[in-house]
C-alpha cells in the first residue's frame, strides 16, 4: 500500500476522487440550474424566489470550489469542462424554467441526486478514514437534507 502526503492509500484515494468528480460535475450543473432559474423566474412570488435563487447558486459556488480543492488535496485533477460535466453529471438539466414550482421541484430533484452521490462518498471516505473528505460530504448532507424539506414545504410535499 502506497500513502499519499496526507496519509491516505493512493489507490483508495483516486476512486474518491472519482466520486468527487461526479459530485463536481453534478454540482456545476445545479449551479447552473441555479443561475437559469433566478434570471427566468416570473410571478408573483418572483422577489421571494429571485433572492432564494441567488442564495442557493452562491452556495453551490462555493462548494463547487471546495469539492475541485479536495480533489487536489488528494493528489487527483478536478473536471474543468462544461464537456466533462455534461458526460458524467446525474442531476437534471433545467431549460428555460420561469415557473416557480417547477423551479423549486428542480432544486428538489437536484438536491436529492446530490445526496445520493454524497452519501455514496461519505460511505467511502469512512471506509479509508478520510476524515477531510467524510467531514465535507457529511456538512453537505446536513445541509442539504434541510434545504430539500424546505423546498417540498414550499411545495406543499412531505419529505
Amino acid at each position: 500500500m502506497t500513502l499519499n502526503s496526507i496519509g491516505l492509500d493512493t489507490k483508495k484515494t483516486k476512486s474518491i476522487a472519482k466520486d468527487l468528480n461526479n459530485l463536481l460535475a453534478s454540482f456545476q450543473i445545479y449551479y447552473q440550474n441555479l443561475r437559469g432559474i433566478h434570471w427566468n423566474i416570473k410571478g408573483k412570488r418572483f422577489f421571494d424566489l429571485h433572492v432564494k435563487f441567488e442564495e442557493l447558486y452562491t452556495d453551490a459556488n462555493v462548494k463547487v470550489d471546495e469539492i475541485a480543492e479536495r480533489i487536489l488535496t488528494l493528489g487527483e485533477t478536478p473536471l474543468h469542462t462544461f464537456e466533462d460535466y455534461v458526460k458524467v453529471a446525474k442531476v437534471p438539466v433545467g431549460k428555460n424554467i420561469s415557473v416557480d414550482e417547477k423551479a423549486v421541484k428542480l432544486i428538489v430533484d437536484s438536491l436529492t441526486e446530490l445526496l445520493k452521490i454524497e452519501r455514496q462518498i461519505l460511505d467511502l471516505s469512512g471506509e479509508v478514514n478520510d476524515e477531510g473528505t467524510n467531514s465535507m460530504m457529511s456538512d453537505f448532507i446536513t445541509e442539504q437534507e434541510k434545504t430539500v424539506w424546505m423546498m417540498k414545504a414550499w411545495l406543499g410535499e412531505s419529505v
